[in-house]
């Protein structure tokens, strides 16, 4: 049994660790993300990658060979993760949508981290324990099943779309569809004196000069790294129209510098403009215990990491993606679209409800770790990943299986002594660099 004084300072030590650069450049903005982190073990769960990794180098993973142990990863896969963007081919998708802990890793630290969080969330819904195992074995079948038609067939091109999505799945395309660009921009932005400007609601600050002009020449640099057929475009494309700080992150992005940069869209009409977003990049919580020198040493900076790491996962991903550097910092670039929309797990409620979504989110899961986007540049993973994937687990699946159901439960269990470890540290002051008031 672990003693509970030593696991708290474990998990302070290690959160400290991660965290301390952007703690001492904004310790209030993280006094908000503990916070909310303390709100639920879910939140905690979320805010925790780092923690969640450093028990995953203790962990004896028997799934990882010399292939399985170095495949594209997406490094956060909790069931929050996951929802709508519009491809570069222009069609609505739903896929995994948040990239900023990509990695090359073990492909089973993806799946003990999204089913441990479902087996948080079924706790939390005061589902009965055997359900929320059966629930995870349906996420893990599913995730099997779409593994072994890739190596059947390795020239599919899966994805959820308008026209063969169901359920919940195709719900929250249906409502993303529903989006319109204009009522976006009108969110964020007015046309004054017949030209559009970022809106001061609060959650923006204004730039001086000198810091806009650095933030300019960082977007320069940024249009190097975007697809050729997208930085090619007329004259007029990309010009910066406006550029704001912004204030105000979710739980893992607190005290990351980002702006917001309006630019000119494929014409000069205002409701083509289009908004970007250019977010200080952050160490992915992977990386810090992958050891491989091959993958340590293939990224240029973190900005390089995300942006290549998600053009592997995804297929077809936003075509402004790009990354740069400003004041010797990496940051990813990347559009705020009005078609991005989060699968809610809310009303959610029944396993007959939460049961489709699953099989959904198994296949989704597995689409990201097999399938070869034809935007990747390079040879770092060498091989087909479900082949590699398949060939490990041949005449093991359903230990595969119970292995991780076992683990989540007893994962999830682990997170809910954990976060009532860290809310007592925070509110009695354990973690120095970030005061409780």
């Amino acid at each position: 049994m672990v003693d509970p004084q030593e696991r708290q300072q474990h998990i302070v030590d290690t959160l400290v660790e991660a965290l301390e650069d952007l703690m001492d450049a904004n310790p209030l903005a993280f006094r908000t993300r503990f916070r909310k982190m303390a709100a639920d073990p879910y939140a905690f769960y979320r805010g925790s990658a780092a923690l969640f990794y450093a028990d995953m180098q203790e962990l004896e993973d028997a799934w990882a060979d010399e292939r399985t142990s170095r495949v594209w990863i997406q490094g956060d896969l909790h069931a929050e993760n996951f929802g709508t963007y519009m491809s570069s081919e222009g069609r609505l998708a739903f896929d995994v949508n948040d990239f900023d802990e990509a990695y090359v890793g073990h492909f089973s630290w993806d799946l003990r981290r999204f089913v441990a969080s479902l087996s948080l969330l079924c706790w939390q819904k005061a589902l009965p324990s055997e359900v929320a195992r059966d629930l995870v074995r349906t996420y893990l079948r599913a995730y099997l099943d779409r593994v072994h038609d890739y190596v059947t067939d390795g020239s599919a091109d899966f994805a959820f779309h308008l026209d063969n999505a169901e359920g919940s799945v195709l719900g929250v395309l249906h409502a993303a569809r529903t989006a319109r660009r204009t009522r976006f921009l009108e969110s964020m932005t007015v046309i004054d004196a017949y030209e559009r400007h970022f809106l001061d609601d609060g959650s923006t600050r204004q730039l001086d000069e000198s810091e806009r002009r650095r933030v300019e020449a960082a977007f320069d640099d940024y249009l190097r790294t975007v697809p050729e057929d997208v930085g090619s475009r007329r004259q007029v494309f990309y010009r910066v129209k406006a550029v704001v700080g912004k204030k105000g992150f979710g739980i893992g992005s607190a005290g990351l510098p980002a702006y917001n940069i309006l630019i000119e869209g494929f014409d000069e009409a205002q409701e083509n403009d289009i908004v970007l977003t250019m977010k200080q990049a952050k160490a992915a919580a992977p990386s810090r215990i992958v050891t491989d020198e091959r993958v340590r040493d293939f990224f240029v900076d973190d900005g390089h990491r995300a942006v290549v790491s998600q053009r592997s996962l995804q297929t077809h991903t936003d075509p402004f993606l790009g990354h740069t550097t400003l004041g010797g910092k990496a940051f990813v670039v990347s559009e705020l679209s009005p078609y991005t929309l989060d699968l809610e797990w809310e009303e959610l409620t029944e396993p007959d409800q939460i049961t489709p979504v699953l099989r959904d989110l198994g296949q989704a899961t597995a689409k990201i770790h097999c399938s070869t986007d034809e935007d990747g540049d390079h040879d770092l993973v060498p091989f087909r990943t479900e082949t590699a994937i398949t060939d490990v687990l041949e005449g093991r699946e359903e230990e595969f299986v119970e292995d991780l159901v076992d683990f989540a439960e007893d994962y999830a269990a682990t997170v809910r002594r954990d976060h009532a470890l860290f809310v007592d540290a925070f509110r009695e002051g354990g973690i120095n660099v970030v005061p409780a008031v």
